[in-house]
């Protein structure tokens, strides 16, 4: 018995010197990407999703981009300037919906869909309310991939576009309050926020999320008196620790928010639903309450808007008074200042097409990435957003069963 085991002893060790197999990783497929950048044609819209520095980036990992004529010029961005960048400028429209990949800002129009020839991806914004079903049911027919933007998450479990759209409005929201309370647009002749011996702008709040927080930074750091509400004291207390120093948080009771706004010389609206109309909590008795000339920027506008007394306006005629209250309410607030917007969102799409060539793809990339799963809504043609499926009576299938099928 000791010998058959002696003998074992000597061929392992004589196995373990002979030249083992390395295991190595297997590699990813490299997929070479064209991506096609229209021009915007949805109302006022002025952002554009790449801008030349990420296109160069791109290019430099072997990429095609095809962008079509003036695509950024809204956003200050000449031809010239993509061109340098790599980018294959087009004339025609048509072109460009060719691309594997469309890349847009706003959803397709109708008669966008119809000029791609189908299996394809599209990345763009979702907007379920004003997304028109006869699109949908054409995406679905040409077999897309279509991803919202606005649904991605990223490895930390944020909507980085949605936050960084909401940090352009939350600033961009105190500079437009500033603009109408000066004399330059017929406002009261204030300065927003203070100096020594003047009372300061009184500004209140309504809404604890990324908006509201950037408003509050922005107004604190101009001098104003802040009052923020919102009904969680979740985001109240998070918003305190973010900012570093203590600030006046209320829940939303009438009385005491009816007070703060006949007090206020700015009323910002920042409050988000996740799904369907924002909650209208100013009544038309609480803005006929407050100081003449003072102003409310509804930010949550495109879902509703949290004002009674608020409708929607544009970028041509952004204002109206009601009670002589001026009420700013823009639903595309980025738009105002597409430069910045433009390159806020280049920052998040250009590293996510570099991951998706670097897989493989996008059904490889929609494997790996949990955070980019959350965004598809149509997987080769089919609807896999019960969300939709219900608010168009579409039926919908479950995207982790498509997957496992391939």
């Amino acid at each position: 018995m000791d010998s058959k085991k002696d003998a074992i002893r000597a061929l392992a060790q004589e196995a373990a010197l002979l030249p083992q197999e390395e295991m190595l990783e297997v590699g990813k497929r490299h997929q070479r990407l064209t991506i096609g950048i229209p021009k915007e044609t949805s109302f006022q819209e002025k952002r554009v999703a790449l801008v030349p520095e990420s296109v160069a980036m791109l290019a430099a990992h072997g990429h095609e981009v095809i962008v079509e004529t003036n695509a950024g010029r809204d956003a200050s961005f000449q031809d010239k300037d993509y061109s340098e960048a790599g980018a294959k400028i087009v004339y025609d429209t048509k072109e460009v919906f060719q691309s594997n990949i469309i890349l847009k800002v706003a959803p397709p129009s109708l008669e966008e869909v119809k000029m791609m020839p189908g299996k394809q991806t599209l990345l763009s914004a979702l907007q379920l309310t004003v997304q028109p079903v006869d699109s949908l049911k054409m995406l679905i027919n040409k077999k897309i991939t279509a991803i919202a933007w606005d649904y991605v998450r990223d490895e930390t479990g944020i909507f980085p576009v949605v936050r960084s759209m909401g940090e352009i409005a939350g600033n961009t929201s105190v500079l437009i309050a500033a603009e109408h309370l000066s004399n330059v647009n017929q406002g009261q002749g204030l300065m927003f926020g203070g100096i020594s011996g003047v009372r300061p702008t009184e500004v209140v709040i309504l809404g604890a999320g990324t908006v509201g927080e950037f408003a509050a930074r922005a107004a604190i750091g101009l001098g104003a008196s802040v009052k923020l509400f919102d009904n969680s004291m979740y985001k109240l207390r998070r918003i305190q620790n973010d900012l570093g120093q203590r600030l006046w948080t209320s829940t939303i009771q009438p009385s005491v928010l009816e007070e703060a706004l006949s007090k206020a010389d700015v009323a910002i609206g920042a409050l988000r639903a996740p799904f369907g109309r924002t909650p209208c909590v100013v009544t038309e008795n609480m803005v006929s309450q407050m100081k003449y000339g003072s102003v409310i920027v509804d930010i949550s506008i495109d879902q509703g808007g949290c004002f009674e007394t608020s409708r929607v306006t544009n970028h041509d005629t952004p204002t109206f008074k009601e009670y002589g209250v001026v009420h700013y309410c823009v639903p595309n607030v980025a738009s105002r200042v597409s430069r910045t917007a433009s390159s806020a969102l280049s920052n998040i799409f250009a590293p996510i097409l570099v991951n998706v060539g670097s897989d493989g793809g996008w059904t490889s990339a929609i494997k790996r990435h949990p955070g980019l799963r959350d965004g598809v809504y149509l997987f080769n043609g089919s609807l896999v957003n019960e969300i939709i499926g219900e608010a168009f009576n579409l039926p919908y299938k479950r995207l982790d069963l498509l997957l496992a099928a391939l």
